[in-house]
């Protein structure tokens, strides 16, 4: 199986470190402006030029994104911006705006251009446009069929990459070009301050009857008409790679650093999978991973050119399974010791994650606080923990446990 890129996520420090660790190839982060995400921590200059030489450490790309629209008035500081990633040695940029295109072919020359999702390239026509105004790669539009992708594929240049989304939140809107933000809740979804609206619960309500808000569903919750499911392809990689795509993308800058961990470490083992044994199905093992994340109800989006990918009875989030502890180092004793991330007890069933390797389940038969005196429960949010695994495991291993509450 050929080479492809696994980009994952990497919304501050953190994320970016277990990102990297299990497995990543690439990862995308932004700085404090121009970027889409403003939820998620980003990076201060500072912090964006060591998160950069981090990844460079270890053999990994740093994709910046400026894949705002911005207005004139917010032009005036581009410049210097993009220099300063130049500088930074930011592998690439997301651009969305042909004005921002123009402006880093200027003042970061060095660095490749990537097409965003946002310009919804969804034809050979118009990547091959992008491609002669010197971007290297696209990001197609999350609205294409397999087919679809592999056509276009075939009709565009080849030295030009693509790239395409295999996993996380899906826009109801056509590749996030959405203004239910702006108009409900005053925050504007180009700027990285979408509100989801999408997410929210809708009944209709007959002029003549104010107060009176029918389901347009027949269902006593209402519906979600406008919510979209989570997507998930991690069972159908084979089909995605014989598209020809160059890169998976993994959803979630705004998620948890043990979402950024275990997505990447799944998908990471799953095409090491397939590189391995080519035809052969996905053990159950790797694909269940994707489950012990917090996630929206799962589909494969519009890959098959369905509609499964609108759900119509909640937009809540399944959350089976939680983080407890990160493991910080194993000492010569034989115990390790972890940060506490979640409340576990001795004698709970537990799951051990480390890089490149299997969940491993096992007991906990005994902890010690930071001083050695055992104890029963670690009740305090970032407590030091001593306790025995069942291997020592690498520094970033994780403890989770199954979800009851």
């Amino acid at each position: 199986m050929r080479k492809v890129e696994l980009l994952a996520p990497a919304g501050d420090m953190e994320k970016l470190r277990y990102a990297v660790a299990y497995g990543a190839d690439a990862v995308y982060l932004a700085g404090r402006q121009y970027g889409m995400r403003t939820a998620s921590g980003n990076f201060e200059a500072d912090a964006l030029q060591a998160a950069i030489a981090h990844c460079h450490g270890a053999g990994v790309k740093a994709f910046v994104t400026v894949n705002t629209l911005p207005r004139d008035a917010e032009l005036a500081a581009l410049p210097e911006y993009l220099a300063f990633l130049q500088q930074a040695g930011a592998d690439a940029l997301i651009i969305a705006d042909l004005g921002v295109l123009a402006l880093a072919k200027r003042y970061a020359p060095k660095v490749s251009i990537h097409i965003s999702t946002q310009t919804s390239v969804v034809n050979a026509e118009a990547a091959s446009m992008y491609h002669d105004l010197g971007a290297s790669r696209v990001v197609l539009a999350r609205e294409l069929a397999l087919d679809e992708i592999a056509a276009l594929r075939a009709k565009a240049p080849k030295a030009l990459q693509l790239e395409a989304f295999v996993h996380g939140a899906m826009c109801v809107s056509y590749s996030g070009r959405c203004l239910m933000s702006n108009f409900m809740a005053g925050r504007d979804s180009n700027r990285g301050a979408c509100a989801q609206p999408c997410r929210w619960q809708y009944s209709v309500v007959e002029e003549k009857r104010p107060g009176l808000y029918m389901p347009v569903e027949e269902d006593e919750h209402g519906t979600y008409i406008f919510n979209a499911n989570d997507l998930n392809m991690i069972e159908h990689l084979p089909d995605l790679l014989n598209t020809g795509i160059d890169s998976l993308k993994i959803e979630g800058r705004v998620k948890t650093f043990y979402y950024a961990a275990v997505v990447t470490g799944a998908y990471r083992r799953a095409l090491n999978f397939h590189a391995e044994h080519p035809g052969a199905a996905l053990p159950p093992s790797i694909a269940e991973e994707v489950h012990k994340v917090s996630h929206r109800a799962y589909s494969q989006g519009l890959y098959y050119g369905d509609r499964g990918n609108v759900r119509l009875d909640s937009s809540d989030y399944l959350r089976d399974w939680e983080v407890c502890a990160v493991v910080e180092r194993c000492g010569a004793d034989g115990q390790a010791v972890l940060r506490q991330k979640n409340r576990f007890a001795v004698d709970e069933p537990l799951e051990l994650i480390s890089p490149g390797c299997e969940a491993v389940p096992f007991v906990l038969e005994a902890m010690a606080d930071g001083e050695g005196e055992p104890i029963l429960a670690a009740p305090h949010p970032h407590m030091a923990v001593r306790v025995r695994l069942p291997f020592d495991a690498p520094p970033m291993s994780l403890i989770r446990r199954e979800n009851h509450t």
